[in-house]
């Protein structure tokens, strides 16, 4: 049966918006006792509560300076949290180190304070990085479940040097999302018994439900010790093998009387830049005329459930350079993520499992507005934006192509889910594309149930309704006219604690589309499994190792075989830090009216030796199909990755992936290296000098490829030199130049063919 129409999807979604928006709230008063008030296990042995009543966040008046000195007397008045479980790689085992929390609230700030004991201090491992990317270093913070529902929570680490990690944590999808950037306060100190940690969270930049009397928060609160295993140290237990990890929080009562801030943050922005570029390889560098924008970003606080953000002639354009992808032997085209902080914020709530919103594909917006909130059992988000650029992706079941036109439209996206059950969620989907003789429209449900504490399921439906311009759509071989199509996932997961298992189906009819997402292939039908083994091995020299099969099936929606894998494969985590995992196995692939079978293998490898330093590698080998000259052929890809913080200034990164594909008879057919290599020198926590240059070089044996104009060698190189200065994440400055330039056999050298000049300066105003 087919969905019903978009118009009729988004009135429904729309009332359900409105229904959530008058309908009670549903916070848990403390005055009732709450359902999990106490740890959810029991203790492990040697290890005993510091009380058995509800702990209670005390309130205080007294001032603190956040220097990372735990030395005001705000302190003292702070309920101390003890972290003396370790639940990785042991379960649930007294920590192999001493760590004391200290928690307070002063009615519009919640302080939190940590004393890391450290045996050997020399050891600790703490550098200078731009804010969330501090994720291998020492750590410590706090997981907030401020509705007490164990849905949804803010995350907040410092490292010792003060670095600054947030994000949020959606425990119904089990996403975690570092995109979220909050304004709060922190700093850390080392010292020779350790390192000491100061953080103060405005309960501005926190949503939590209306009620009377004390609050009930579920929190844990946590340190990463890093060495030769990642230690994690809690104040919680958590069982291995049961799919939620909010409902495992101590709960926590307090915060009487306070209200989350109705605030206002407006945040004007001055962008400049030129550009300079040739007409033709071969032509001059013209300089380009400069560009000056300014804008205003609104974020409202509406309610204490409900945010709005507005962006007036807003500077939606990157600042730093996307990874490099090798494009060399592709079939479809490559995603790169997201990395604008109007898109960025509350992006959590548009998250499917079909990816039917991607705003990446917003390219060029004049005017952005956006509106999320979480009232009660209820969580929604709706944004529009009005678009210059209109880019399109045309999917097929061997192949996509993109396109770039110049017309406008109008983007229009909302989500709506509700918790029903025990932490399961239900919710519906809409997104409008609409320009000149072009329109997409997708409508559907999607949802998560928690069968036990092992078993869940995900699923999503869509129908979408997409009509091309006639020309776009005859050069692109689009059908004509209007058309539809739907698709379709279904997710089983288990897990327990020694086995797990992945089941998924997917299902994408030749017509849908999702223009505001992004879905490279239809015309499919794809069944995955994957399922294994895990020994827990706690605190022995190989602390986890698994063996598994994971096997793939696509057929278009006729029955024809598209591909098909099966992939054993087993891995190891082990002495500092070390990941090991390994398989291969036999595969099909159809392709120009071919079956190609092969086999093929990979290696995976990731250590961490000592702090700073971060390696890992990637190795695929085996029959691989040539796709520009329909035949099968040998491919080996390596891809070496290394992070290396010369000290706690200097971070440099290196990603580099070599490509060569070979005949059967042993000739080469191309050669491809693709080099990502980027220097930070980090000032401090607030600023940073990043130079970034990307390298790809193609060369081809020309006699062995089917088409005529092919070039013999192709180079590009793109590099970047940015200054960042952020007071904290609106409050930013960026100067910076790049340049690009081009090689092939028409050129007797590199040629430079752009360079930009570009500065942005934004301002945080807090009302």
């Amino acid at each position: 049966m087919r969905s019903p129409s978009t118009a009729s999807a988004l009135a429904a979604w729309l009332a359900a918006v409105w229904l959530a928006q008058t309908g009670p709230a549903t916070a848990q008063s403390a005055s009732a006792e709450p359902a999990a008030a106490q740890p959810a296990s029991a203790e492990p042995a040697g290890v005993a509560r510091a009380s058995a009543d509800l702990p209670r966040l005390p309130h205080s008046d007294a001032s603190v300076a956040i220097d990372g000195l735990l030395d005001d007397a705000i302190w003292k008045e702070a309920l101390v949290v003890d972290l003396v479980v370790e639940t990785s790689p042991g379960e649930n085992v007294p920590s192999p180190v001493e760590t004391h929390a200290y928690l307070v609230e002063d009615g519009s700030r919640l302080l939190i304070a940590f004393d890391a004991r450290d045996p050997e201090p020399d050891k600790i491992r703490a550098y200078l990085r731009d804010r969330d990317s501090a994720f291998n270093d020492d750590f410590v913070g706090i997981v907030i479940d401020s509705f007490n529902d164990a849905r949804y929570g803010y995350e907040f680490f410092v490292n010792p040097l003060g670095v600054q990690m947030d994000l949020t944590q959606d425990d119904v999808v089990g996403n975690e999302d570092d995109s979220w950037d909050a304004i709060w306060d922190s700093a850390g100190r080392i010292g020779d018994q350790g390192f000491t940690v100061e953080i103060a969270i405005p309960l501005s930049q926190l949503r939590f439900a209306r009620t009377t009397g004390d609050r009930v928060w579920g929190l844990d609160v946590l340190r990463f010790y890093p060495r030769s295993m990642r230690h994690r140290i809690s104040n919680n237990m958590l069982e291995r093998g049961r799919n939620c990890y909010m409902c495992q929080f101590q709960k926590f009562s307090g915060l009487a009387g306070v209200e989350a801030s109705k605030n206002l943050e407006m945040v004007p922005s001055l962008t400049s830049s030129r550009t300079d570029a040739r007409a033709s390889p071969q032509g001059p560098l013209v300089h380009g005329d400069s560009e000056t924008e300014v804008g205003l970003n609104v974020r409202w606080a509406v309610t204490q459930n409900l945010t709005a953000n507005l962006a007036l002639n807003p500077d939606f354009s990157q600042v730093e350079a996307d990874v490099a992808q090798l494009n060399v032997n592709n079939q479809f085209a490559l995603q790169f993520p997201e990395s604008r902080p109007f898109f960025l914020e509350g992006a959590s709530y548009f998250s499917t499992p079909i990816q039917a919103v991607f705003t990446r594909t917003v390219a060029d917006p004049d005017l952005g507005a956006k509106l999320t909130g979480q009232p009660g059992d209820n969580a929604f988000g709706t944004f529009a934006a009005k678009d210059a650029v209109t880019n399109l992706l045309f999917p097929g079941p061997l192949t996509s192509q993109q396109t770039s036109l110049d017309e406008s439209n109008d983007t229009v996206v909302g989500h709506f889910s509700r918790s029903v059950l025990d932490n399961s969620q239900v919710g519906a989907l809409v997104t409008m594309r609409h320009g000149d003789d072009y329109r997409n429209d997708v409508a559907g449900f999607d949802g998560r149930l928690r069968i036990t504490g092992q078993h869940s399921l995900r699923f999503q439906v869509l129908h979408s309704e997409t009509e091309y311009p006639e020309a776009t759509a005859t050069r692109f071989s689009q059908p004509l006219g209007a058309f539809e199509g739907d698709a379709a996932m279904l997710r089983y997961n288990y897990s327990s604690r020694e086995w797990y298992a992945d089941l998924r189906y997917r299902y994408y009819e030749p017509g849908f589309r999702a223009d505001s997402g992004f879905v490279a292939r239809v015309d499919m039908k794809q069944t995955q499994l994957e399922s294994g083994h895990t020994w827990q091995r706690g605190e022995q020299r190989w602390s986890q190792i698994q063996v598994g099969l994971n096997g793939t099936t696509t057929e278009n929606m006729a029955g024809k075989l598209l591909d098909r894998n099966l992939q054993p494969y087993v891995s190891f985590s082990g002495p500092m830090q070390s990941y090991i995992q390994v398989g291969g196995g036999p595969n099909k692939r159809f392709w120009n009216g071919v079956l190609y079978e092969g086999n093929g293998m990979f290696l995976f490898s990731q250590l961490r030796p000592r702090g700073g330093i971060n390696l890992s590698i990637s190795i695929n080998k085996g029959d691989q199909v040539d796709f520009a000259n329909s035949r099968l052929a040998e491919e080996l890809r390596v891809q070496p990755n290394i992070d290396w913080n010369v000290n706690q200034h200097l971070l440099l990164r290196l990603r580099q992936t070599t490509s060569r594909l070979d005949s059967k008879d042993g000739q080469k057919i191309f050669d491809a290296d693709l080099t990502d290599f980027r220097a930070t020198w980090q000032f401090n926590v607030r600023s940073f000098l990043r130079f970034s240059v990307q390298r790809q070089l193609v060369e081809r044996n020309v006699p062995l490829f089917v088409a005529a104009n092919v070039n013999e060698k192709t180079l590009t190189v793109a590099s970047q030199l940015l200054y960042s200065y952020k007071l904290n994440p609106q409050t930013v400055l960026y100067l910076g130049y790049s340049d690009n330039s081009f090689e092939d056999d028409r050129l007797d050298d590199l040629s430079r063919t752009s360079r930009t000049f570009f500065a942005k300066f934004s301002y945080a105003w807090l009302h």
